[in-house]
């Protein structure tokens, strides 16, 4: 649980220098607060995407991972990132990446963001 909730908030804080740094990625709300909680939110669902259809889309595109060495991840990544951007739409969140090359250079910020949180914050194993 603790593993979980570590991985959520180190996904959130990528988010947030996502939405930071780039203009095209937006996330408002009313008050700090209401955009604290969406955050966390579209976390969650960053991570059940992550979690349920990123392995899916990287056995599919297995041979174009091999053939580019890696570099198709960018692009699994970024469509990650607009499936989670549509989710969050549907679930009424404020939410929004705008256009796929947002969305790839938003999945580099996020993994690396991502991978650094986790390597700073504790994992509770």
């Amino acid at each position: 649980m603790m593993n979980f909730l570590v991985k959520t908030i180190a996904n959130a804080g990528a988010l947030a220098v996502a939405v930071w740094l780039l203009d095209k990625i937006t996330l408002t709300g009313d008050s700090t607060g209401k955009e604290i909680g969406t955050l966390i939110l579209v976390a969650l669902i960053f991570g059940l995407v992550n979690f349920l259809v990123k392995p899916v889309v990287k056995l599919l595109s297995l041979p174009l991972l091999i053939l580019t060495l890696g570099l198709f991840t960018l692009v699994v990544n970024a469509l990650m990132l607009l499936l989670t951007s549509w989710l969050a739409d549907q679930f009424d969140l404020s939410f929004h990446v705008e256009g796929f090359w947002t969305a790839v250079l938003g999945g580099l910020i996020i993994s690396v963001v991502s991978w650094a949180l986790n390597v700073i914050l504790p994992d509770g194993d």
